[in-house]
């Protein structure tokens, strides 16, 4: 079994280079497609999906592979040791808008359990990089979860609007709140300690959250689901019913509100 460290250095050094081929390739016409309700696709999209692939796999023949842009095929992951999980452009809709919120997500999970991950912002050349139990690191310089232990000011990535709807049971307390678009770079924001957390709601796909949790977890945080259950990935329906990510003593004050919100587990 390959160590973390040396899976994390094959990671980084393929998101650095889809990256840079991702901004090659935006100086030229943009191909846009649509998934229907799964929204844009470009031809950037499935050009980093083949170049992840193929150094990947080559790299790791033995290691399970799930991305958002390969047809899922449980032969390939399920019972795997170790499973890339990936989204070659997390955060399409903004490389479509040319807001530089869009990165390219790559984890790991060892089991059922996020190991190693990287998130890249090609435009802003932020690279967040960790695996649980060795830290995590922007840009080469160690980074570490929110300390933060109050909701009054907590300064939370996500939508605005997610914290006035009706269904709280109480009101939230004033928050800062911090829009983002890819959800990978939300997850990496709250590990560099940029943001105290967000909270992602609704069914969220593996290949969108593994590296972020793994960030998060390396920097010393922590990620659940919302009724603060540990997040299992890989399983044959690879998705999870929602996100807490945050630092450590603030977490217990998150799933005390999100805890109250129906399971969707109970609604499949």
């Amino acid at each position: 079994m390959q160590s973390a460290a040396s899976d994390l250095a094959l990671i980084v050094g393929a998101a650095r280079e889809a990256g840079a081929l991702a901004r090659d390739l935006l100086r030229e016409p943009l191909e846009v497609f649509s998934k229907g309700p799964l929204g844009p696709v470009t031809n950037i999209d499935y050009a980093v999906d083949a170049l992840l692939a193929e150094r990947l796999l080559t790299a790791r023949p033995d290691y399970g592979w799930l991305s958002e842009e390969t047809p899922d095929d449980l032969d390939r992951r399920v019972g795997k040791a170790r499973t890339f999980m990936l989204d070659p452009i997390d955060g399409t809709a903004a490389l479509v808008g040319k807001t530089p919120q869009w990165t390219i997500s790559i984890g790991i999970v060892e089991g059922q359990r996020a190991f190693v991950g990287v998130v890249y912002n090609p435009m802003t050349d932020e690279l967040f990089a960790g695996a649980v139990g060795e830290g995590a690191t922007l840009n080469g310089r160690p980074m570490r979860a929110s300390l933060a232990g109050k909701l009054e000011g907590a300064r939370v990535i996500g939508q605005r609007s997610r914290f006035t709807e009706r269904r709280w049971s109480k009101p939230w307390p004033k928050l800062d709140v911090i829009e983002r678009q890819s959800l990978a770079y939300r997850l990496a924001l709250v590990a560099a300690g940029q943001g105290d957390a967000t909270i992602l709601f609704g069914w969220k796909n593996d290949w969108d959250i593994a590296a972020g949790i793994a960030l998060v977890e390396a920097a010393g945080g922590v990620a659940t689901n919302l009724w603060g259950e540990p997040l299992l990935l890989n399983q044959d329906v690879p998705r999870a019913p929602g996100v807490v990510a945050s630092g450590a003593p603030l977490h217990p004050l998150l799933i005390e509100r999100t805890s109250t919100l129906p399971d969707l587990r109970t609604q499949a």
